[in-house]
């Protein structure tokens, strides 16, 4: 049941990854690039906020606030990744 918040948080940063790509489509890396960062985004966005303090809810990982935390953790996380890594590429050319 720990994997749970984890597998949340990667599934949503390839969403938000993949999200962000299409906001900001001269910084996008293609969807598989998207994905893949996003995915590295989500997982680090939200063991950034647990190590800070911010709780993703309950001690079970399973209620309502722990998923929107997971979600949402794992989605910004993987845009703003995704979107730094696109300006690091379109910085210094493709």
């Amino acid at each position: 049941m720990e994997f749970i918040p984890l597998i949340i948080q990667l599934v949503s940063g390839a969403l938000g990854g993949n999200l962000a790509g299409s906001i900001f489509q001269n910084f996008s890396l293609g969807t598989l690039g998207n994905s893949i960062v996003g995915i590295l985004g989500g997982g680090l966005g939200g063991q950034l906020l647990s190590m800070i303090g911010v709780s993703m809810g309950g001690d079970s990982g399973m209620d309502l606030a722990s998923i929107i935390g997971s979600v949402a953790s794992g989605a910004v996380g993987g845009g703003v990744l995704m979107t730094i890594f696109g300006m690091v590429r379109a910085l210094f050319g493709k």
